[in-house]
């Protein structure tokens, strides 16, 4: 695919990410994915540092310029340094990550490629360290980045060049 956008961001800025970006103009479901991404952020069974590290290898694996830019400010305030991000690459296993930072990339990886296909000894490892609920919670919300995430990549208009990293509240992408 080219690099020229095919849908460009709405022109009246609103300070929401989501909205602001060319999701916006289609705001009969615009409304439906902010309240999802809250939901994901507001209503989780596991750590903020979790739900980043997941969001940043998805944002990793498709490529999304801007999403590989964005910090969290509620990861930062959980602990996930940068030093920590920069550990979210392939060599993540060997990495001094905590032991559920490093399945929640695993079960990423999985999701991202092959969603069925979980090998029986991962399966055994998350549910030794994540109750099923924990597992749902981090799928649920790896869903909601990929779906976001591959729409950006998919409608254009990207930076070409990798983006200075930026911290953003929760309610920047939730109201």
């Amino acid at each position: 695919m080219g690099t020229k956008a095919r849908a460009s961001a709405p022109a009246r800025r609103t300070g929401n990410v989501i909205r602001d970006s060319a999701l916006g103009r289609v705001p009969e479901t615009v409304d439906e994915i902010i309240a999802l991404n809250g939901a994901v952020w507001q209503s989780t069974l596991v750590s903020p540092t979790l739900l980043e590290v997941v969001r940043l290898r998805n944002a990793r694996t498709v490529n999304c310029v801007f999403c590989k830019s964005v910090r969290y400010e509620v990861a930062r305030n959980d602990g996930l340094t940068e030093e920590r991000v920069q550990l979210i690459d392939g060599n993540y296993q060997d990495s001094s990550l905590s032991e559920r930072e490093k399945l929640a990339i695993a079960l990423a990886d999985c999701y991202l490629g092959f969603p069925a296909g979980v090998p029986p000894q991962l399966a055994q490892r998350l549910q030794a360290e994540f109750s099923v609920a924990e597992i749902a919670a981090l799928l649920v919300a790896l869903m909601s980045f990929n779906f976001t995430s591959r729409t950006a990549v998919s409608i254009g208009g990207m930076p070409e060049e990798p983006l200075p990293i930026m911290l953003l509240p929760v309610s920047v992408t939730t109201t």
